[in-house]
């Protein structure tokens, strides 16, 4: 990588990823995402993306028109699901020349030390053939992932496991809103803003914005800073890469 260039970890949550009525993956958007990662790839920086939505694509594949209730069912549609995902991926990366990779992991994977020296081992093998690593809980038997935290804290997980140098996590939000509902362009001390947490969920999303701020917290303690923005907004997330405002900035603890 050049002087400029940086490791990136993105964060796409399933609010970003679905169709409104969140029955169906929404390929505007992949399209869209998939061309702005190429965008900081050409550009010399190595991004990893953790990337829900699996249980989503498995909505649409098994005709279910609401996110079940049940564990079994939901760790169904994931299963269907992740294959879905990783060949819409496949497809909108193929057209900028970028190949994926499928990594599923559990907290269990991220607790062994040789799994751990493993992952780590391979993701910076495919970085450094310029693959794009897709990055996911394994829903089928991560039971803590469907329940809790919408991928947010394997986002902060792997940004330090992979030695990143930002995190993004992307929402269907600007960012961190205060109490008018305007975005906080930055936060320095996570305890001034809690006040301001408000969270809610989509009907496809398990973690809000409490999720993410535990996320946020755990990679700015390990040196990363992290981005809050928005995954509906086009050239959001390469402004933050490039470090231009967008949504809310998190500073790295020294």
């Amino acid at each position: 990588m050049s002087q400029n260039s940086k490791r990136i970890v993105l964060k796409f949550g399933s609010g970003i990823l679905a169709t409104p009525r969140g029955t169906d993956l929404d390929q505007r958007q992949f399209a869209r995402l998939t061309r702005e990662v190429a965008t900081l790839v050409e550009s010399g920086h190595e991004v990893l993306v953790v990337s829900s939505a699996a249980v989503a694509a498995g909505l649409g594949a098994l005709g279910l028109r609401e996110r079940p209730e049940d564990l079994a069912a939901r760790q169904a549609c994931a299963a269907v699901g992740q294959g879905r995902l990783m060949a819409t991926y496949t497809q909108h990366f193929a057209a900028h020349r970028l190949p994926v990779a499928q990594i599923l992991l559990t907290h269990g994977d991220l607790d062994s030390r040789i799994a751990y020296a493993n992952i780590r081992s391979t993701i910076s093998r495919l970085l450094a053939n310029r693959v794009v690593p897709i990055i996911n809980e394994n829903d089928t038997v991560a039971v803590e992932e469907l329940r809790f935290g919408d991928n947010d804290r394997l986002s902060a997980e792997v940004a330090i496991l992979a030695e990143a140098k930002m995190l993004i996590l992307l929402t269907s939000v600007d960012g961190l809103l205060d109490a008018s509902g305007k975005t906080i362009p930055r936060v320095d001390d996570l305890r001034e803003v809690q006040k301001f947490v408000r969270d809610e969920k989509g009907r496809l999303s398990v973690g809000g914005m409490s999720s993410k701020l535990q996320a946020v917290g755990a990679a700015v303690e390990a040196g990363i800073p992290t981005v809050i923005a928005s995954g509906r907004k086009a050239g959001a997330l390469v402004r933050a890469a490039a470090g231009k405002p967008s949504g809310t900035l998190f500073p790295a603890k020294k």
